[in-house]
């Protein structure tokens, strides 16, 4: 788990009480699992108490006005709009509010503006987390499942992108059907609700909720049961396929022959005059805010590693570079320093082809582009760590780790290029079939649909578990406009369009250190080079509270209450980074290579060619602070040809190299928890008191391990004095 044993951010709020009708003051808190959990104050969180409530907020939208709000659940409330605004009174100017189209809403509010964009960062990070609730690393469960929702949707005619295919599986399902019952729900209870708008708005929430949390029960019993169903079949099904593995090919390729002979010339006719004057059109609105916030991760990393080495040079040195890298190995999941490059996503709009082609919104393809973003930099982040700690065994002088860092930047944001432009790449194909796949189908349901059935015969009984008609016709539609699409991503890459690389140009195996990248135990900065090893084992429950975002201190007086950090005010003294549990230290330095590793590394050693350091270089004046480097910004002639570009990943792995057969850097997507409810006592065991960190059993999450540093980026971005 990228960040366990660490939370994201944590504050106070002012929650709404529906209940009471008044603005209560609750610790909240963002655990690595992104769960947003409530307490009644700081001091219930200290002492390990239960929380008050868990919000698992797939599917919801952050609104930061009631006029927002305000047009959301009049368009959902059953019966004519009301004229009149909502009974809901916001004590400040700065509302954050959690809508739903089925579940309980939540509101709250903080005192000044700048809280409630940091906040908001917050909890559009916990959405989009969780909304990506079905693991990627499933190769086959995860894919058949979404198919056969999406095959669901179009045998009642729904095509296109669906907004609510949010969150785990159970809640997909809930999502599901409740999509169907709402309409009968409203014909049923609307009629029946009496009083003001404001009454009946929230009798009818209440009502949407419940039946939404028993549609999740019953869901999530008969998924569990199924797939335990489809677990006990597998080794039955696993030794057919075996068996029969050449004579079900054959007869699927004869199948898709069929069908092909039948269907493809209608496809084709249909994509070159409905989709194929589109295609270009399609990937430009996709390709401008998509690039523009890669180009912003890409600045972001410059900019910290660029700070970093300036506060290297006139402060610190070795002494303080444990505690910069610490911070900077969490910058891809620091919400507030990652919103400038999500927020690029804000500008795609497909008004015109949204219509057209049936698609619902642009927020699915928005979401998953903010998913590679954090991907990216989390990946470029790794390969920075990995690099710089590969030098560090040298002995070096200030200047030299300055021009070090400043070397393996300009190495790395070179490979950022490749990488990002073929994640882009991978994206805008599959966006482009996402949008023209579905529009494809509905328009071919008059004229192929029907001849579907007579395909069936040609499936010989045995084999008709493995081999289904509809599945085979849609693979055959999707050759129909894949050239085409490849095409148009090919031109764009060729034209050098947003910063897109030809594949060909692409060195592969190109510098000898990336096969180390993958080896070893994850980086400890703060046991390696913060000084932490004769550390007091008292401060471990401090070192635990550690968080990502750093908070807004504010005086005292200011404020009714203030969003602090856990380690407490600017007037302590600062923290030593963090110490995971239990860690090893590091292996002292061997006497003879005996080991692959400490091979490899010699090798590494003899391939490494340093840099001829210029006469002008070397009577450089130290740099100060807020001076920019330029020479980052693109290396010098001698440089390019000294350093190769680095090669870029495959698809499906991690978008850092590493050698085969190490897996132990990928990082699996948490399952989200169940949706929110207020919890009795017996629902959630009581924390220990010497670690009052939310569990994962308390949040709903399923954890796997990942290695990961544990220290928490800085915010700086606003100005004030923050500290961890």
């Amino acid at each position: 788990i990228p960040l366990e044993d660490r939370t994201i951010f944590s504050g106070n709020l002012f929650q709404y009480m529906e209940e009471n009708k008044k603005w209560r003051n609750r610790f909240s808190i963002v655990p690595h699992n992104y769960g947003l959990v409530l307490y009644e104050n700081k001091l219930a969180y200290e002492r390990g108490l239960q929380p008050r409530i868990l919000i698992n907020s797939a599917g919801y939208r952050i609104l930061t006005s009631l006029e927002q709000y305000l047009e959301l659940i009049n368009s959902n409330l059953p019966g004519p709009a009301p004229k009149s605004g909502h009974a809901l009174k916001c004590p400040t100017q700065f509302p954050l509010i959690l809508w739903h189209p089925y579940e309980r809403h939540y509101y709250f509010c903080v005192m000044t503006g700048q809280e409630q964009e940091k906040w908001r960062a917050v909890f559009q990070d916990c959405v989009r987390h969780c909304n990506n609730g079905i693991s990627e690393d499933s190769k086959v469960e995860a894919p058949a499942f979404t198919d056969a929702i999406r095959m669901y949707r179009q045998s009642k005619e729904q095509y296109g992108t669906w907004d609510m295919l949010c969150g785990n599986e159970a809640q997909v399902l809930s999502n599901l059907v409740m999509e169907e019952l709402l309409p009968e729900l409203k014909n049923l209870i609307g009629p029946r609700l009496k009083g003001k708008a404001q009454e009946r708005h929230r009798v009818w929430i209440q009502v949407s909720d419940a039946v939404y949390r028993l549609v999740y029960d019953q869901a999530k019993a008969q998924y569990d049961a199924m797939v335990t169903k489809c677990e006990l079949e597998r080794p039955q099904l696993q030794s057919a396929i075996r068996t029969d593995m050449d004579q079900i090919i054959q007869s699927k390729e004869h199948l898709a022959s069929k069908i092909k002979a039948s269907v493809y010339s209608k496809a084709e006719l249909c994509v070159r005059n409905h989709i194929q004057p589109y295609i270009t059109s399609i990937l430009e609105a996709l390709m401008i805010p998509t690039s523009q916030g890669f180009a912003e991760v890409r600045e972001v990393f410059f900019k910290e590693v660029t700070d970093m080495n300036m506060n290297i040079l006139n402060e610190g040195g070795m002494e303080k570079l444990g505690e910069y890298m610490e911070k900077l190995s969490r910058l891809a999941f620091h919400p507030v320093k990652m919103q400038s490059c999500y927020e690029k996503m804000d500008q795609l709009k497909l008004e015109g082809l949204q219509q057209r082609f049936d698609v619902s919104s642009a927020s699915v393809f928005k979401q998953r582009a903010q998913i590679l973003m954090r991907q990216q930099m989390d990946d470029t982040v790794f390969t920075f760590e990995t690099l710089l700690h590969q030098e560090l065994g040298k002995s070096l002088s200030k200047e030299e780790l300055c021009k070090t860092i400043q070397r393996i930047l300009e190495r790395v944001l070179k490979k950022y290029d490749y990488d990002s432009s073929t994640v882009r790449k991978k994206f805008f194909r599959e966006a482009l079939l996402q949008i023209t796949i579905p529009f494809l189908l509905k328009k071919l349901v008059p004229t192929c649909k029907g001849e579907l059935a007579r395909f069936q015969e040609l499936i010989f009984e045995d084999f008709a578990r493995f081999i289904l008609v509809e599945n085979t016709y849609e693979e055959v539609i999707l050759q129909s406009v894949m050239k085409d699409i490849m095409m148009a991503v090919k031109e764009a890459a060729v034209q050098r369009k947003h910063n897109l690389y030809r594949d060909s140009i692409v060195m592969h195996n190109s510098d000898p250190n990336l096969h180390l990248l993958g080896e070893g135990t994850p980086i400890d900065w703060g046991e390696e080079y913060g000084g932490e090893a004769g550390s007091d084992p008292s401060d471990e429950k401090l070192r635990r509270a550690k968080q990502v975002v750093s908070v807004i201190q504010v005086d005292e007086g200011a404020l009714p209450y203030e969003v602090t950090s856990l380690e407490g005010s600017p007037d302590t003294s600062p923290v030593e980074p963090a110490e995971s549990d239990g860690a090893p230290s590091p292996p002292p330095p061997q006497s003879s290579p005996d080991g692959v590793k400490e091979l490899r590394g010699m090798l590494v050693k003899e391939f490494h060619v340093d840099a001829p350091v210029d006469a002008g270089e070397k009577g450089e004046a130290p740099l100060s602070n807020g001076t920019v480097v330029q020479e980052s910004q693109g290396t010098t002639e001698r440089t390019q040809e000294e350093e190769a570009p680095l090669a870029p990943p495959t698809a499906d792995a991690r978008l850092v190299e590493h050698p085969a057969g190490s897996e132990e850097e990928e990082v699996p997507a948490p399952a989200p928890a169940s949706p929110a409810t207020p919890l009795p006592l017996a629902a959630v065991g009581e924390a220990p008191s010497d670690s009052p960190e939310p569990s994962d059993k308390e949040t709903g999450e399923e954890t796997a391990a990942a290695p990961v540093c544990e220290e928490p980026a800085q915010d700086d971005s606003e100005g004030l004095q923050t500290q961890f």
